[in-house]
């Protein structure tokens, strides 16, 4: 019988079978600092002649107290997303004619783990960690969907809403 070693997972390694990125402590290219850092398609799967599939990492600052300011839909795309270290609160509201609708805000408790698919056009935005100073989540969408169909709005203060744990 044949014997192999158990190697090392680096990129050069693994570069002919694919890729790889650590969804708990990212090391790549990413948009924002903060509160809230994207780490923008760091892996990346073929799924149809005209689209690239991407697994990106969220990474979500614990707030002090949770208020809806603003939300977001994609127009094209259902989106899906995994809490990875932490149970996370989501909030969402249903699709719309492009215009938020805050007064049909829903909040919910996902726990740690939970893969979720929101659909085309449900409005929401990042979800924020439950007991750790930082959630870390697992963002499935079609390759550069933050750049070319992300549609986000500040809400004025008075569609402000704040959740209650």
């Amino acid at each position: 019988m044949r014997k192999i070693k158990v190697q090392e997972l680096s990129v050069a390694a693994f570069a002919p079978f694919g890729s790889y990125v650590s969804v708990t402590d990212p090391k790549t290219n990413n948009l924002g600092e903060g509160p809230c850092t994207f780490y923008r398609d760091p892996v990346s799967m073929h799924v149809s002649p005209s689209m690239e599939l991407t697994f990106s990492i969220l990474k979500v600052q614990k707030p002090e107290k949770i208020i809806v300011k603003a939300s977001e839909y994609h127009n094209f795309t259902a989106e899906a997303w995994m809490p990875v270290n932490d149970d996370a609160i989501l909030y969402v509201a249903p699709a719309s004619n492009l215009k938020p609708v805050p007064e049909e805000t829903v909040a919910f408790y996902v726990p740690q783990g939970t893969l979720v698919k929101m659909n085309t056009g449900v409005w929401h935005y990042a979800p924020v960690p439950v007991h750790k100073e930082f959630v870390n989540h697992l963002i499935v969408l079609p390759e550069r969907t933050y750049a070319n169909d992300c549609h986000e709005v500040q809400y004025d203060e008075a569609d402000w809403i704040e959740i209650e744990v």
